[in-house]
């Protein structure tokens, strides 16, 4: 058993990358979610005394950086929603770009509603079943299921259909081990 500062180093220097890429799915901004991962460190060891292992520390702080992400696009929507009756908007459209594959991913992620893309994300780059998706975010499995069903039908119209060979669930980046 470690203490929590041992804990912390060894999750940071092991698993850090891995945490901001779980993150960087969730969010599809790099500073967000180096943000979001440092937000979840810190609310995870707040409480010293309950972490002691650095597996047991990762799956709090993904839990964390899960909650941290639905919690704050929330937030996020409801400024939005009101936002345009205080101030002014400064987007000016620009000329669209080519993207790669990744890129376009990454854009048809941020458009699904966020517990669509929670279950997304954790069903196929966490690699978790449909119960253990339930159980993350706390809902009944079949409303993962249709999550999931509402979230590929999205994709797809953004993405395109799935070929034959795509059957298979790849990651877009896997999780180390």
């Amino acid at each position: 058993m470690q203490d929590w500062e041992g804990v912390l180093d060894t999750l940071v220097r092991e698993r850090g990358p891995a945490l901001v890429r779980y993150a960087f799915l969730l969010t599809g901004d790099r500073a967000a979610a180096e943000d979001l991962v440092q937000d979840a460190v810190i609310a995870t060891f707040a409480r010293r005394a309950r972490v002691r292992e650095p597996r047991a520390a990762e799956s709090y702080v993904r839990r964390a950086i899960l909650t941290t992400c639905v919690d704050g696009y929330r937030r996020t929507r409801r400024w939005r929603d009101v936002q345009h009756l205080l101030v002014r908007s400064d987007e000016h459209a620009g000329p669209e770009r080519s993207v790669g594959d990744r890129d376009q991913v990454m854009s048809a992620l941020a458009t699904l509603a966020p517990r669509v893309r929670a279950c997304v994300v954790l069903r196929f780059y966490e690699d978790l079943t449909v119960p253990d998706v339930a159980q993350q975010l706390g809902l009944s499995e079949g409303a993962v299921k249709r999550y999931l069903s509402d979230g590929m039908k999205a994709l797809q119209q953004r993405l395109g259909a799935l070929g034959p060979d795509d059957d298979e669930r790849v990651p877009v980046t896997g999780r180390e081990s």
